[in-house]
């Protein structure tokens, strides 16, 4: 049953072939059995799960119409607020914090009849590319379990490589869901900022962060991104627009005539070779079933990098400060005589080393003296990188690139280098930068490792569903090569 996707366990259930419970229970059996090997959970959620999926059993019984997800497990990624369930965004400062209510994406969830299985591993309140700066162990990658499984969202990506859930929820700030969809083989989509409610989720850089799906196919990321879509009243920076049919688009297996760009400067130096080889066979895949590609330069995507490691850290400095010891969470007292000093041991004991890092590389930037050198000017670039964009989709319906220049590398390699872990993000800061749409599919394994690799397909802003057509036209003939799933090639956990 684990093996299953989302499409075919909600059309199982539907039919009464396995009742929801059943489905509920055999991945938390699988939970039981493979987890202690990747460390993807943090918080399991039997009793909660099996009741959802009884609510489920008892709607079918009763003749009552499901959505198209009921029944269907989800895991969570630790950054998102669920009543009365820990939330403790990897970090020991909200170690066992349980908030009194839900995001909005769990909310949807919820109604569309989802089974919540738990919370799963992440970086430190989104910071890192490896899940190894989590307060509570890295989470390893099923493909090799001496490697990262990417991150932040690391979690969620292992948990679904793993066949521990068919699906996930994550965040994406900087390519915190398509990057270790990448080095994973699964696929993770970033959607336009404002088109899933940010209403909930623990805020890293409130201009960047959108949460989006982890999935095994193309089809089974629409279905969840089509769930917990939409506007959302209690996110000021929800846009009110229909959602578009994602199903619809992943399913239509149609790219003639589309003109899909390739970004000149996702490629060359500090790309693995094996990756460029895999992305390479992928066009000329895309060119054999009709579409026309086309070579574009966005010069100031080569700033992208520099810009976002300012206005992040920024925004997390601003977003952070909440975290004072005095409210909720941790709080270090040690009969210390002021609030200043409460505060100092607090977050000197509860935030990480990456956390503290950007903490102070944003306090300086936003400081005063130099805001309009470091933060004004990063946001001056984040503009020439819009309009880059914006200059390509009036040519092109859709930009590709690799997702990640590398394959997962190993658990340690990177952690005590901040700017090469940070070069993980080259292809993807871009998009949270402009606010458009990102997606990331399996395209194989590299030659020198055996690794999975992945293509990033770009959209204009309220126009996910191109890259659900082009996704899924894509992983069709990958498929058909293939003659079986990615992961049926990954080892046996």
């Amino acid at each position: 049953m684990t093996n299953l996707t989302a499409a075919q366990l909600a059309d199982g259930i539907k039919a009464k072939q396995y009742s929801a419970v059943e489905v509920a229970q055999a991945h938390l059996d699988r939970i039981s059995d493979v987890d202690p090997k990747l460390n993807a959970f943090l918080h399991v959620d039997s009793a909660g799960a099996l009741a959802q999926a009884k609510a489920v059993d008892e709607k079918l019984a009763a003749g009552k119409k499901l959505g198209p997800l009921a029944g269907v497990p989800v895991a969570v990624k630790d950054i998102f607020t669920q009543k009365d369930i820990p939330t403790t965004c990897g970090s020991k400062i909200l170690e066992n914090w349980r908030p009194p209510y839900d995001s909005t994406v769990v909310t949807r969830m919820k109604q569309a009849g989802m089974v919540l299985l738990g919370k799963v591993n992440m970086d430190e309140f989104a910071m890192g590319s490896s899940t190894e700066t989590s307060a509570y162990g890295p989470t390893t990658n099923p493909w090799d379990l001496t490697r990262i499984p990417g991150g932040s969202s690391g979690g969620s990506s292992a948990a679904v490589a793993g066949f521990l859930a068919p699906l996930a929820v994550g965040t994406d700030t900087g390519g915190s869901i398509r990057q270790p969809a990448a080095v994973t083989g699964t696929v993770g989509v970033k959607p336009t900022y404002g088109g899933i409610s940010r209403y909930g989720i623990v805020a890293l850089a409130s201009s960047l962060d959108q949460a989006g799906p982890f999935a095994r196919t193309v089809l089974d990321a629409a279905m969840l991104h089509q769930a917990i879509a939409g506007h959302d009243p209690m996110d000021s920076t929800s846009i009110n627009q229909p959602v578009p049919d994602f199903v619809a688009a992943a399913n239509q297996k149609d790219i003639a005539g589309m003109k899909i760009g390739i970004v000149k400067e996702f490629s060359g130096d500090g790309y693995q070779p094996g990756v460029l080889n895999r992305f390479n066979e992928a066009v000329e895949l895309l060119r054999g079933m009709g579409a026309q590609i086309i070579e574009l330069s966005c010069p100031s995507f080569n700033y992208a990098l520099a810009a976002y490691y300012l206005i992040q850290p920024s925004e997390c400095s601003s977003n952070l400060a909440r975290f004072d010891g005095m409210r909720y969470g941790l709080r270090i007292d040690d009969g210390k005589s002021s609030v200043e000093q409460v505060m100092a041991a607090t977050r000197a004991a509860g935030f990480g080393a990456e956390v503290k890092r950007r903490i102070i590389i944003g306090t300086y930037a936003l400081s005063s003296g130099y805001y309009d050198a470091y933060y004004g000017s990063a946001q001056k670039v984040r503009r020439l990188i819009a309009a880059d964009f914006a200059t390509a989709f009036n040519q092109v319906d859709v930009l590709i690139s690799p997702t990640s220049p590398v394959t997962a590398f190993k658990i340690g390699e990177k952690i005590d280098d901040p700017m090469a872990m940070y070069l993980n993000d080259i292809c993807t800061i871009p998009v949270n930068l402009a606010g458009v749409g990102g997606m990331s599919i399996p395209i194989g394994l590299a030659d020198e490792d055996n690794l999975p690799a992945g293509l990033q397909i770009m959209a204009p802003v309220m126009q996910d569903d191109r890259m659900y057509r082009v996704g899924g036209a894509l992983e069709a003939a990958l498929l058909a090569q293939w003659g079986a799933p990615l992961l049926s090639k990954a080892p046996q956990l």
